[in-house]
């Protein structure tokens, strides 16, 4: 029987563009704080033709926070809650959209990031990247933001067609065009009680290692970000 995990984040439409993210400068930058080699290692989707560069970043950072909760919790993390919360300033309700660290979610993924360590890495898929790719295009066209397709099709249905009898998940986020901002979101999960977009980027119980990104424009949110996971106990790795 296969197992699933779903789950949707609605985000304030705000873009934060690659440049934009910088670190505290009372902190050391982040790339300092981790070796070349674990960089490397993380970046698997860096030879990819068919993923943008954002799209790789989505990769990328999900695979820090896999191997090293803690230190991606204490250097990337807190580069996007810097610079977002500066951006956020320009908005009359402030205080309803800056990250909170004082918050519960805050506080939670913490700790729920200090109890992730050495979870496996995710190798970006074609196959699931089409999957994804399809999704965003249709929620753009129709409008919609959920898992069901125009058509009728669940989460289940589109990834089950390829990889039927496997481990699944999706996350969908609407608002960002950055990777490290839709990534950090995510986990973040603020408003979502069972943090289930944390809990799939973080899982370590389905044997998730594929993952399909598409970073597609949205008419209400701007942007749409799909991310479909599977667990492939055959993946080799070049």
């Amino acid at each position: 029987m296969k197992s699933i995990l779903i789950a949707l984040i609605f985000i304030w439409p705000f873009v934060l563009p690659a440049s934009d993210i910088k670190p505290n400068s009372e902190r050391p930058p982040s790339r300092e704080r981790w070796s070349t080699a674990e960089l490397d290692l993380a970046n698997t989707a860096k030879n990819i033709d068919y993923l943008s560069t954002e799209e790789k970043n989505i990769i990328f950072y999900m695979n820090l926070a896999r191997m090293d909760g803690t230190r991606f919790f204490n250097t990337y993390f807190q580069d996007f809650v810097d610079a977002h919360n500066v951006q956020m300033k320009k908005y009359s309700n402030y205080k309803d959209l800056k990250v909170n660290r004082y918050d519960a979610y805050y506080r939670g993924l913490e700790q729920d990031l200090r109890r992730a360590k050495n979870l496996g890495l995710l190798y970006p898929d074609e196959t699931l990247t089409y999957i994804a790719d399809q999704h965003g295009k249709d929620m753009n066209k129709r409008n919609l933001a959920g898992h069901n397709s125009s058509d009728g099709r669940t989460m289940v249905d589109r990834i089950g067609k390829y990889y039927k009898n496997h481990g699944m998940a999706e996350n969908l986020a609407f608002g960002f065009s950055n990777g490290l901002a839709n990534v950090c979101m995510l986990l973040l999960d603020t408003g979502i009680p069972d943090v289930g977009h944390r809990k799939n980027i973080l899982n370590s119980t389905l044997g998730l290692n594929m993952v399909g990104v598409s970073i597609q424009p949205h008419p209400h949110y701007k942007y749409s970000a799909t991310i479909d996971f599977v667990a492939n106990p055959g993946l080799k790795v070049n």
